[in-house]
């Protein structure tokens, strides 16, 4: 019996051989769909080097399939007659195709899955299969399973039934060296004098340079700079940068993974979620690669848990959590924040040298990592009280890794704490001895660290007791917050005045 032909649809960060809508796919008989669209590029206003690396990987892929004799029809941004839309690409090839049936992996975006489901009931002639994207270690059903019956929804618990689940790091069922989380090891400052290796770069070949010159002429007026993109654009490459961390940036990424230093955004992290978050990379591989370098005796277990961590935990843990609290979850505005986005979050205007620091690093790379995002831009947008569908668009367009499943629950809950606690346990806010201690951002700052209130004192400082003054109706119950509660309430009336007015006028000098 013969298998009539299927159109299998490849979305732009499905970019992996093993996709599970490509997994049964004959070259002999089925079609491969990709195609870059304008709305897809501009539903926010994404960063120029975040375009060229999706779009230049696509490209690259939509090769690769090709050398193993895929029929792929590629639809680029600029042909005339693209149309924009997924859904009408996707008509358009059945009608011509003859095919009756398309199949595609789940979109990892929620607006993405209904603009499918949608499609497929005004369009009963055709089967839409969307199938699971197994390259999740965490099922949908399987996240919902745990979470059931739960109060809260915690990630340390979550990593550790997903440790036992795979075999990860354990022995006889417990955790290598007696502990599950290492986090507590891995909160050094960078000695001034450590130099950390430059991270793996690559030259663009022909591929990437034409989509430089398109993305430079339809969406020039976006965020961030194009010069020197060096990012991996291929599965190959991607495999070499993996490498790369393992053998030179994984034995000291546990120490300083929390350590920010001026002018240096890459440090010992290892930059894999360009490409684990495009497809260009199976996670399980980056899981089995620091693993294999603890037992070989190549890095230690505080920085191959950390890291580990990251990738069956934490990513894991807000995929499931999206799939499981959307639609509503993006909604939700627990500390009631309106302040609209300052400018400087564009444009690197500020004195506050950390914030430049972060930006600046932000718009030249499309990256920064996980501290400089969570506790320098993060904690001022938490402390000032700013607009979470503000910031949650910020973070979504300027960063090259950033997808909502993984961006809306990290900016969501984890830096506004928006969500009310659904996420974390307590917002994460800090003063400026915080980043004074993990970075040297604050020695060439126009503020003062060690000041606490007046025209010179780090906003940081008076921002911090401000927050917990302004939502104290919202926070005081907080059992992670007693302590600094009772330091608030310790505070004579004068000392809050002089904080109050000191987040008032520069607050008001923000707006």
């Amino acid at each position: 019996m013969s298998v009539s032909p299927s159109l299998r649809l490849i979305l732009g960060d499905q970019l992996g051989f093993d996709l599970s809508s490509l997994r049964d796919a004959d070259p002999d008989r089925d079609l491969i769909l990709m195609c870059e669209l304008r709305a897809e590029a501009q539903y926010v206003r994404h960063h120029k080097k975040k375009l060229v690396l999706v779009l230049s990987a696509m490209r690259h892929f939509a090769k690769a399939l090709q050398a193993r004799s895929f029929r792929v029809r590629y639809r680029r941004l600029d042909e005339a007659d693209n149309s924009g839309s997924f859904t009408t690409e996707i008509e358009k090839v059945l009608q011509q195709s003859g095919c009756r049936r398309c199949i595609l992996t789940e979109p990892g975006e929620y607006r993405l899955r209904q603009q499918f489901e949608h499609w497929q009931t005004e369009h009963p002639e055709y089967t839409l299969e969307m199938r699971e994207d197994d390259r999740f270690l965490c099922s949908h059903a399987d996240f919902q399973r745990w979470a059931k019956g739960r109060k809260q929804l915690r990630m340390e618990y979550f990593y550790r039934e997903m440790r036992r689940r795979y075999g990860i790091l354990l022995e006889e069922d417990q955790p290598l060296g007696g502990k599950w989380n290492l986090d507590h090891d891995n909160r050094q400052p960078l000695p001034a004098d450590r130099q950390p290796p430059a991270p793996t770069r690559f030259t663009p070949d022909a591929i990437t340079r034409d989509v430089m010159t398109l993305v430079e002429q339809h969406f020039d007026d976006h965020f961030g700079v194009l010069e020197n993109f060096d990012l991996a654009v291929t599965a190959e490459q991607a495999q070499q940068v993996l490498d790369d961390f393992v053998e030179q940036r994984l034995p000291l990424f546990g120490d300083y993974q929390d350590a920010m230093r001026q002018g240096d955004p890459w440090l010992y992290h290892s930059h894999l979620s360009f490409y684990i978050n495009l497809g260009l990379l199976d996670p399980r591989a980056a899981i089995e690669a620091a693993e294999q370098a603890l037992y070989r005796g190549l890095a230690p277990l505080n920085a191959v848990e950390g890291f580990i961590r990251q990738i069956l935990g934490w990513r894991e843990y807000v995929r499931g959590l999206y799939w499981l609290k959307m639609p509503e979850y993006r909604s939700r505005n627990f500390l009631h924040a309106t302040r609209p986005l300052p400018r400087f979050y564009w444009d690197a205007d500020t004195p506050m040298n950390c914030l430049h620091q972060c930006v600046e690093d932000t718009r030249q790379h499309a990256y920064a990592h996980h501290i400089q995002r969570l506790m320098v831009l993060g904690n001022f947008a938490l402390l000032a009280g700013l607009n979470p569908d503000e910031v949650n668009e910020w973070y979504l367009l300027v960063y090259a890794d950033a997808y909502e499943w993984v961006e809306l629950p990290n900016v969501h809950g984890m830096v506004l704490f928006a969500d009310g606690g659904v996420l974390a346990s307590k917002p994460y806010a800090a003063g400026g001895a915080y980043i004074n201690r993990m970075s040297d951002y604050c020695r060439q700052c126009h503020y003062n660290v060690k000041q606490k209130h007046g025209d010179r004192a780090c906003p940081f400082n008076y921002l911090y007791w401000d927050f917990l003054q302004r939502n104290a109706a919202q926070l005081r119950r907080n059992p992670r917050l007693g302590l600094a509660y009772r330091n608030l309430e310790r505070m004579s009336d004068t000392q809050r005045q002089q904080i109050e007015e000191s987040a008032r006028i520069f607050l008001e000098q923000l707006d």
